[in-house]
């Protein structure tokens, strides 16, 4: 069963899904790093991938409905990927525009850190980030992810570089540790940690 969070429910897509899909993936601001808007078979193709990937994997990108009107507004999920010739674990997200700059995208996205780290046993996940996608970058350190390479797609007749930005589960687990929480807080007793920089609903 897909995560879920306070504000935000994430389930496998249908291909009842594909006229809000169309409307997200057909909106040229929504789609700037992937180089404009998708065709209507473009989408098509993309929602019977992610079906075929519930079948096969167990996951994929999930559409992210919001709890309080039942809207999908967005994309959220696990998929394979080749990412600098290795098969990793990623996260990918993509919202609708509309429901930008309200957190869901990072909201949707730890959940689904989690999700891969508890129910996939995963001991590592991605995200591939085109290094013009600021805000999918932020999204990226808001997980707690850092930057491990750079690397060049081909994709859509384009050569796309991207940065891979990727978490362990080490480095999960201590952020998450109510003991690291409270470290941090003594070292702000001491001076030499600001608890006002720090963003704790990200640990």
């Amino acid at each position: 069963m897909p995560p879920s969070t306070d504000r935000l429910i994430l389930a496998e897509m249908t291909l009842n899904d594909l006229p809000a899909l169309q409307a997200m993936m057909q909106d040229p601001e929504v789609m700037t790093a992937y180089e404009g808007p998708y065709s209507d078979s473009e989408v098509l193709a993309w929602l019977t991938r992610q079906i075929d990937r519930y079948h096969d994997d167990g996951f994929g990108l999930w559409k992210v409905i919001l709890r309080e009107s039942g809207a999908l507004i967005g994309q959220c999920g696990i998929t394979w990927q080749d990412i600098d010739g290795h098969r990793v674990l990623e996260i990918g997200y993509l919202f609708n525009r509309a429901h930008w700059h309200q957190g869901y995208a990072t909201e949707a996205a730890r959940a689904c850190r989690t999700w891969a780290f508890t129910e996939l046993g995963a001991s590592e996940v991605f995200s591939q980030i085109r290094d013009t996608n600021i805000a999918s970058m932020n999204v990226a350190i808001r997980m707690g992810m850092t930057i491990r390479s750079r690397f060049v797609k081909h994709f859509r007749g384009i050569d796309m570089p991207h940065f891979a930005f990727a978490i362990d589960r080490a480095t999960w687990e201590m952020l998450t540790d109510p003991l690291f929480i409270v470290r941090l807080r003594e070292k702000d007793d001491s001076g030499t940690t600001n608890v006002d920089d720090i963003d704790w609903d990200a640990l």
